[in-house]
């Protein structure tokens, strides 16, 4: 069946790396099977369309060849050569009667083996995980450290992940005598085929414990809560994702999955973001807008001076450089300040009488 990777992620045949890239941020969080209504299956069709859509080259091919782009892709050896998908145990159905010498009942597995790269072992990973953080707005323009703690399953601290007692040592694994692999022959209607498969007993590894460690019972791994560092980096948006390769959880004899960190930035009472800008209103009274004069402000930077030009008009905007949010090296954005003139509701007698001389003179 015929996949839609741009469908999938929910963004259009043009859409740039960036955009695809926020979409599966977006989905992968909302489906990950972690989550209280995550979906296993959503999240794997979307993370799919991601490898194939962020990937210059595959994204290519896929978007010449559309729907046979699985098929090109078997045929340069990346797949199992078109019959993905097939059940070979319907297929044995035709064969009924003949010779008894032959296993039909499994004829995927036999497929499998053929045709899915000669036994080649399977890089066995841990799940990827998600969580999300709260941080305030002047540590998401500026960055910050954060720390947190996190139930997960995580490389055994007793045995470093090995599996074994302290003290004592590996031996070579009795199921694949040390190879890490166990060599199977199947007869079918084909012929005699052999395959390799990953020893279940070692994980490819080749050894097991003499003696397993009490902690983990020889698995490696434990679930257990661990303390995790994170970098926030100066300029991070409200609802960006951090990537910490191999934080996921951990894996037996393999490699660990990823930790996806969303990042929530709580609103600032004075400022809002636009861009790399910062933009914050400034309540002016009229004989401040009409004489001008110099106003302290509070920055995220501290405390600075502005001029205030005479004659400014309502909703004109000041322009303070570099004061706004890093976008780059030795680069930030501006200060936008908005100023807002503020009429008084009453005036006293003297006042009036100062309005009427200066609407004499036209102003």
């Amino acid at each position: 069946m015929s996949k839609d990777y741009y469908e999938t992620l929910g963004v259009k045949k043009n859409a740039s790396k960036e955009e695809i890239k926020k979409a599966f941020y977006k989905l992968a969080h909302k489906y990950h099977p972690d989550k209280k209504e995550g979906n296993e299956a959503k999240f794997k069709q979307v993370n799919e369309a991601y490898q194939v859509l962020s990937d210059d080259t595959k994204r290519s091919k896929y978007d010449q060849f559309g729907s046979q782009y699985e098929n090109m892709s078997q045929a340069h050896g990346q797949g199992a050569g078109g019959f993905e998908g097939f059940d070979f145990s319907n297929f044995a159905g035709g064969f009924q009667g003949g010779s008894a010498d032959f296993d039909f009942g499994n004829l995927n597995d036999i497929f499998s083996d053929f045709f899915g790269g000669g036994g080649r072992a399977q890089a066995r990973r841990g799940r990827d995980i998600s969580t999300e953080i709260q941080i305030s707005f002047s540590d998401s323009v500026f960055g910050t450290n954060r720390k947190i703690l996190i139930t997960k399953t995580s490389s055994c601290l007793v045995c470093k992940g090995s599996g074994a007692k302290a003290g004592t040592k590996m031996e070579t694994c009795k199921t694949c005598n040390g190879q890490g692999k166990i060599h199977e022959t199947k007869r079918s209607f084909l012929g005699t085929i052999s395959s390799t498969k990953v020893c279940e007993t070692c994980y490819g590894s080749g050894e097991v414990p003499k003696e397993r460690c009490e902690t983990c019972k020889g698995k490696g791994v434990l679930r257990r809560e661990e303390e995790i560092s994170i970098v926030i980096p100066a300029g991070i948006r409200d609802g960006e994702m951090i990537r910490m390769t191999g934080m996921g959880e951990a894996m037996s004899k393999g490699t660990s999955g990823d930790l996806y960190i969303k990042i929530n930035v709580a609103p600032h009472a004075m400022f809002k973001r636009e861009g790399n800008d910062l933009v914050m209103d400034l309540n002016l009274k009229l004989s401040d807008a009409l004489l001008g004069m110099k106003y302290p402000i509070e920055t995220l930077d501290g405390k600075i001076e502005v001029t205030i030009p005479e004659g400014v008009s309502i909703n004109e905007i000041l322009r303070v450089r570099g004061k706004g949010v890093p976008a780059g090296k030795n680069k930030r954005g501006d200060l936008l300040i908005k100023l807002n003139i503020k009429l008084p509701s009453k005036i006293s007698r003297k006042s009036r009488e100062l309005i009427e001389e200066l609407k004499k003179e036209g102003i």
